[in-house]
Order: C-alpha cells, then structure tokens, then sequence
C-alpha cells in the first residue's frame, strides 16, 4: 500500500495582533507567532496585508517587507534564522 502525501498550499492569510495565520487548500489553519518573523511584525498592517502566493500556494512572499516564507517551513516550525532575525527578536 501507498500513500500519497500532497504539498500543502496556502489559499489565503491574514493577522491578528500576535499570529500570522494561513489557510491551506486543504482547509488546515495554521497559526504562527509573528515574533518568529520580524520583518512581518514589524511591519504596517498595509504593507503585512500586501501578500501574494508564491506559484500555486506553496509560499508566501511580501514584497514590500522583502520576506518570503514556505508554507512547508511554516507547518515545520521555521522561523526567521537570518541575522537579521536574530537581531530583532525572532531567536528566541
């Protein structure tokens, strides 16, 4: 027997004041600390609300913030490791 396993896809994103939350194609919610992404938290709610998908889903890219996260990375429990990350907040 084999199971099929398909890549999760972001459908759609929004905030709260303390999560990034993402929708996948599969109706999974998943909700993530915006401490772990700097750029995003400390960006305006406009420039946070300007998102697209990166191909059918499979990421998140916010242009002007210059912040790309992987909705595989998400579901894995990634976060901001750059240096600028750790300098902002995302380390710990």
């Amino acid at each position: 027997m084999s199971i099929s396993v398909a890549e999760p896809l972001a459908s759609k994103v929004w905030y709260d004041e303390d999560r990034l939350w993402v929708e996948l194609a599969d109706g999974r919610i998943v909700g993530v600390p915006l401490k772990h992404f700097p750029r995003l938290q400390l960006g305006t709610p406009e420039a946070r609300s300007r998102w697209e998908l990166i191909g059918p889903g499979e990421g998140i890219h916010w242009p002007e913030l210059d912040e790309d996260i992987s909705v595989a990375g998400l579901l894995a429990g990634a976060r901001d490791n750059t240096k600028w990350g750790r300098e902002h907040g995302s380390g710990d």
